[in-house]
């Protein structure tokens, strides 16, 4: 494809972080053993005007691997909501571009993208709105988006790759308005741990030699995970979703052990969950 015909890119620091994502998730996709069968990932990289090698380095195959497990974690628990509620609504909070529609839709569930607007601007120039399917230029913490979601239909929200950048307060915030309005909705949501959010503060994470991750101010230990209940009242069920088994020996056999050891369970670098509302 010639230069000219790609999509130009400029994002601040944070949200260039969903450019960091797609590199890795399409890596993993373009893979002959590939855990995460992504398409429209490798698509979408093809059609930037952005030097992904240049400003993240090259791929790193452990962590796309990772990547793609993490992202099949939120992809089950979406399509079991869609199992159980085939016309409800699927509100995606700042998912940068993430293409999770192309691999779970099933053609009768509504999608809500609630992006910051420099995002919703590239998101929608690559990924235009459909009937079912739209983008809604605002910030998740301004909670007026939650007025943009029918009432009428059961509700299942996903927050990938978001709260660890906000602080404390407000993803305590944030829960606690999903759970306020959205009775008997679910939040899928990731977090890193205490470790990784101290590192980031300090600048000193580096997933590649040229770059610095941006500060991620929250951060939760996997044994703390019960904390998210007292948000608010209407959040009566936490629970951890394990990744799928991948392959080679971290993923295929380590992993899947550590959830069960105690003492290194919060050493993982992201742990992925659940909250169910009243």
């Amino acid at each position: 494809m010639a230069n000219q015909d790609k999509v130009p890119v400029r994002l601040g620091r944070v949200p260039e972080t969903l450019l960091w994502n797609l590199y890795h998730r399409a890596y993993e996709a373009r893979q002959p053993r590939t855990v995460l069968h992504d398409p429209k990932a490798i698509e979408l990289v093809d059609r930037l005007d952005f030097p992904f090698e240049e400003t993240f380095g090259p791929p790193h195959p452990l962590l796309a691997q990772g990547q793609g497990l993490r992202v099949r974690s939120f992809d089950g628990a979406v399509r079991d909501f869609l199992a159980e509620h085939p016309t409800g609504t699927v509100v995606n909070l700042a998912e940068g571009l993430e293409t999770q529609f192309w691999r779970v839709d099933n053609g009768r569930a509504h999608w809500l993208c609630v992006e910051l607007p420099e995002t919703a601007e590239l998101r929608r120039s690559l990924l235009p709105d459909t009937e079912r399917r739209r983008i809604l230029a605002r910030s998740v913490l301004d909670l007026s988006w939650r007025d943009e979601v029918d009432p009428g239909r059961r509700v299942l929200i996903t927050a990938q790759g978001l709260l660890m950048y906000l602080r404390p307060g407000e993803v305590r915030e944030l829960i606690a308005a999903c759970a306020e309005r959205f009775r008997g909705g679910s939040l899928v949501f990731d977090a890193v741990p205490r470790w990784l959010s101290a590192g980031t503060q300090r600048a000193e994470t580096r997933p590649s030699r040229s770059y610095v991750m941006p500060a991620m101010p929250w951060g939760l230990n996997a044994g703390e995970l019960q904390k998210v209940r007292t948000a608010h009242p209407a959040v009566v069920e936490v629970r951890e979703l394990h990744l799928p088994r991948g392959r080679g020996p971290y993923f295929g056999a380590l992993t899947p052990v550590l959830y069960r050891l105690p003492g290194v369970r919060n050493l993982r670098p992201t742990m992925t969950a659940i909250a169910r509302f009243a």
